[in-house]
C-alpha cells in the first residue's frame, strides 16, 4: 500500500511566516506567563542614583527618569499588552460572533437592525470610538480593555454574518433544515463548527489592533495609569526625554513592532494552513 502524503495542514507543510510568527511570539508568551519573575530588577523600583544611565552591562535598555530598569519594565508590560489584546479581542468575539450568525441566518428587519448599528459604530475612528466609551468614568487598564472589545466588535459581526451567508449556500445547511432541524441546532451543530478557521485569522487581526489601540489609548492617558509598565504609557512618559535618552521609547517601541509582526505573520501563516485549497476540503 502507497504511504500517504501528506496533508497542507501537517507541521512539515506549514508556510514559514507560521513558523517565523510563533518563534517570534513564543519567547513573549513565556515572559507574559512570567511576569516579574523574569525581570532582572523590580519593574517600579526607583534608584535616583542610576536615572538616565544609557544601555549597559547592568542596564540592558538603560533607565528611566526615575532610575526604573527599562528592559524590566519592557519585560513586565509583555503581560499587560497581551492580556489587553486577547481579553479585548474575547470580547469582541463574545459580542460580535452571535449577532453576525443572527444577521446572517435569520436576515430581514433583524439584520438590517444589527447591520445598521455596526455600521453605525464602523463610523467612527477606533481611538474616537475607545476615547467616547471611556470618557465618562475615570481610566483604568480593565475599562480600556472593555472599550476595546465594544470598539471591534462590529467587525467581527460583518465577518460572522459574512461567513454565516456563504455557509448558508452549502448542501449540508439545506440538508438540516429540510429534515426539520432547529435555527438554532443549524447555528450552533452545523455553522458556527465551520466559521472558525475564518474567523481564527479574523481573530488573529483583531489581536494586533487591539494592542495597538490600548498603547495608543495609555499613551494619551486613557488607558493604564502610572506606575504600569504598559508599552504605550512608557513611550508616553519618555516623551520628555527622547533625546536625551531615546532607550527609554525605543525598548518598549521594539517590543510593541515585534509582538504586532509575529501576530501578523501567525495570521498570514494560518490563513495559509486553513485555506480549504490547501487543506483538501471540498
Amino acid at each position: 500500500m502507497a504511504a500517504a502524503s501528506p496533508s497542507a495542514s501537517s507541521p512539515a507543510r506549514w508556510p514559514l511566516s507560521l513558523w517565523i510568527g510563533m518563534a517570534m511570539l513564543a519567547p513573549l508568551i513565556l515572559v507574559a506567563v512570567g511576569g516579574p519573575a523574569v525581570a532582572p530588577y523590580v519593574y517600579d523600583e526607583m534608584n535616583f542614583l542610576a536615572r538616565l544611565q544609557p544601555p549597559g552591562p547592568d542596564f540592558w535598555c538603560g533607565t528611566d527618569e526615575f532610575g526604573r530598569d527599562v528592559f524590566s519594565r519592557t519585560l513586565v508590560g509583555t503581560r499587560e499588552s497581551l492580556i489587553m489584546g486577547f481579553s479585548a479581542t474575547l470580547i469582541s468575539l463574545v459580542i460580535g460572533m452571535p449577532l453576525g450568525l443572527i444577521a446572517g441566518y435569520k436576515r430581514g428587519r433583524i439584520e438590517e437592525l444589527i447591520m445598521r448599528a455596526s455600521d453605525v459604530l464602523l463610523s467612527f475612528p477606533p481611538i474616537l470610538l475607545g476615547i467616547l466609551v471611556l470618557a465618562v468614568t475615570p481610566p483604568a487598564l480593565w475599562k480600556a480593555i472593555v472599550a476595546i472589545g465594544i470598539v471591534y466588535a462590529p467587525q467581527v459581526v460583518r465577518v460572522t454574518r459574512a461567513i454565516t451567508l456563504e455557509l448558508m449556500q452549502e448542501e449540508f445547511i439545506e440538508a438540516a433544515r429540510l429534515r426539520g432541524e432547529s435555527a438554532r441546532y443549524v447555528l450552533f451543530s452545523e455553522i458556527l463548527p465551520n466559521i472558525w478557521p475564518p474567523l481564527a485569522v479574523e481573530t488573529s487581526l483583531r489581536i494586533v489592533f487591539a494592542i495597538l489601540l490600548g498603547a495608543a489609548l495609555s499613551f494619551i492617558g486613557m488607558g493604564a495609569q502610572p506606575p504600569s509598565s504598559d508599552w504605550g504609557l512608557m513611550i508616553a512618559e519618555a516623551r520628555p526625554f527622547v533625546e536625551q535618552a531615546p532607550w527609554i521609547a525605543l525598548c518598549p517601541g521594539f517590543a510593541l513592532a515585534v509582538t504586532v509582526i509575529g501576530i501578523n505573520l501567525l495570521g498570514d501563516g494560518l490563513r495559509a494552513v486553513l485555506d480549504p485549497r490547501n487543506t483538501g476540503r471540498h
